[in-house]
């Protein structure tokens, strides 16, 4: 269950139930957090979430509980489980949404799949894991061989390394919202 706090910006992070990348997930968590942003974490069901190195997570909400308006910003975490969501009609969807309706939108490590699935990479600048650079393409990205890239709202980043730095991006994305 999330509350639903007026005044107070939420951030939403997408994870995979098993196999999100750890440092993808809680570097970026804690500076989002201490911008004075609330996180909330997302997964296919609510409940505990293994990284692939070994770290837990509690996902707040299922995906079928998302409702976009309540974020200022949805990112999707990478990491092998990210893969689940290539197909999965409610991520794909939460992107698309949030994208449309002006949110903050990010995507790290093998995550940015997921963007460029749901049409919202069509002619923007994003940077992704090698192994979906083809997909990028394919669905119109324009890919950049960065660590980070932002292209108007969206925030994209190539993998574990760039953790730190997608964090501080997405920050200052946020504080360019209204609060």
């Amino acid at each position: 269950m999330v509350t639903i706090t007026k005044g107070v910006i939420m951030v939403l992070l997408i994870i995979a139930q098993n196999g999100f990348r750890d440092e993808e997930y809680f570097k970026p968590k804690a500076i989002i957090e201490d911008a004075g942003y609330k996180v909330v974490t997302a997964s296919q069901q609510a409940g505990i979430a293994k990284g692939k190195l070994g770290g837990v997570a509690h996902a707040d909400i299922g995906l079928a509980d998302v409702k976009v308006d309540d974020y200022e910003g949805i990112i999707f975490i990478g990491g092998p489980g990210a893969a689940d969501y290539f197909i999965d009609k409610r991520a794909l969807n939460l992107a698309k949404d949030a994208y449309e309706k002006g949110k903050v939108v990010g995507a790290i490590c093998i995550a940015p799949g997921i963007l460029a699935r749901a049409g919202v990479l069509r002619n923007k600048r994003a940077t992704v894991y090698p192994s979906e650079l083809d997909t990028l393409k394919n669905e119109g990205a324009i890919c950049v061989n960065k660590p980070v890239v932002v292209d108007g709202r969206i925030v994209t980043a190539n993998g574990p390394e760039a953790a730190e730095n997608f964090g501080k991006e997405i920050v200052k994305l946020l504080g360019n919202t209204k609060k």
